[in-house]
């Protein structure tokens, strides 16, 4: 029995100097994101000290870039190799892999693909990203909800309904169904192909949870339900920002009196490199560069209240929280409505979590 790797801080010097020749050294970074993809997806079935050991040349690119360091006793890894428990790594590893092939895509396609959305990726990258969703679908279930007042007493009543915004192949929507045994959990999506591969996830899961799970086809925008919905989930960053516009008042006016709209949001980048690709991959992806900030702005705009954000993991996302008051008339006029300046501050409260359940 191997012993567990040790932690350890980043390197000295910093990783990965770009040096004279910045063009080869990010060629070679591209291979250091391999080299940890591989590691942490071998380690789901097996021990990091010995998916470390097994193979000797992977490690050394590892240790290349401050990641690993061998010692007498074995090695030591940064935190950042190391996932809290088995189903946050899993889902950890789909999200990189499908960053990875969504980078490979945009490396071998022209510029007409840009923009495109969801709906220029493989099915691969589809399935990918949404078994990553998960992990969001844990946190929501265990960690966000028990701390929304009044949240969870809803969410255990019969006939209770909960709206997942941009479903995808809705491995989120089968959390929190299993989360929530009186729950009737409705996803949504605008890619017929996104739904088409959830049918086949769903046929894998639970049956006596999928069978609290129905999926469509529309567009948020579309949304006409009202006081349906005592929690709705909405990943912005994925939608465009028209759409984000024209959705938003919708989906207040579709909460019940009383519950809860969270969002999830990127967090503003501490540097120019990572604010830069984060606005490249927003508006390949067909989605919008809002960060957290923004987004309680625009909640508490809507009329929403009691702000609330939950950061999830270093670098993360970081989910945003708004409550729709008893009597809060949803507004009508989406043009004038949407995403409208805040005439008050956002009373914001953050309350830190992990991805896992």
């Amino acid at each position: 029995m191997s012993t567990p790797p040790e932690l350890v801080g980043p390197a000295v010097g910093g990783a990965l100097p770009f040096g004279e020749n910045p063009v080869a050294t990010l060629e070679a970074a591209v291979w250091v994101m391999a080299a940890v993809v591989s590691t942490q997806r071998q380690a789901l079935s097996e021990s990091l000290e010995d998916v470390l050991a097994a193979d000797a040349e992977r490690t050394a690119v590892l240790e290349s870039a401050g990641l690993v360091r061998r010692d007498a006793d074995g090695f030591a890894v940064h935190p950042s190799l190391v996932q809290a428990d088995a189903l946050t790594a899993r889902s950890a590893v789909e999200a990189k892999l499908s960053s990875l092939r969504q980078a490979v895509s945009a490396a071998a396609s022209d510029a007409e693909a840009a923009g495109l959305g969801w709906g220029a990726q493989g099915d691969e990258v589809l399935l990918r990203q949404g078994r990553a969703s998960a992990a969001t679908g844990r946190a929501l279930a265990g960690k966000v909800v028990p701390a929304l007042p009044g949240c969870a007493e809803r969410l255990r009543a019969q006939g209770s309904r909960v709206l997942d915004v941009g479903t995808g192949v809705g491995a989120l929507a089968v959390v929190l169904a299993a989360s929530f045994p009186e729950v009737r959990v409705e996803g949504i999506d605008v890619l017929e192909r996104a739904l088409d591969l959830a049918g086949a996830e769903l046929s894998a899961a639970d049956p006596a949870v999928t069978a609290r799970v129905f999926l469509r086809r529309e567009n948020a925008a579309e949304l006409s339900e009202e006081e349906r919905y005592e929690l709705i989930w909405l990943p912005a960053p994925f939608l465009s920002e028209e759409a984000l516009r024209a959705a938003l008042p919708r989906l207040a006016a579709a909460l019940v009196p009383g519950a809860w709209l969270v969002a999830g949001t990127n967090p503003a980048a501490d540097d120019a490199l990572r604010r830069s690709v984060g606005r490249w991959t927003a508006t390949r992806g067909g989605g919008n560069s809002f960060d957290t900030a923004r987004m309680s702005e625009e909640l508490v705009g809507l009329g929403l209240e009691e702000t609330r954000t939950f950061p999830t993991v270093p670098g993360g996302p970081v989910l945003v929280a708004a409550r729709r008051p008893a009597g809060l008339s949803a507004p009508r006029d989406q043009s004038d409505a949407a995403l409208r300046p805040s005439s008050r501050p956002a009373a914001v409260t953050s309350q830190s979590i992990s991805a896992s359940s």
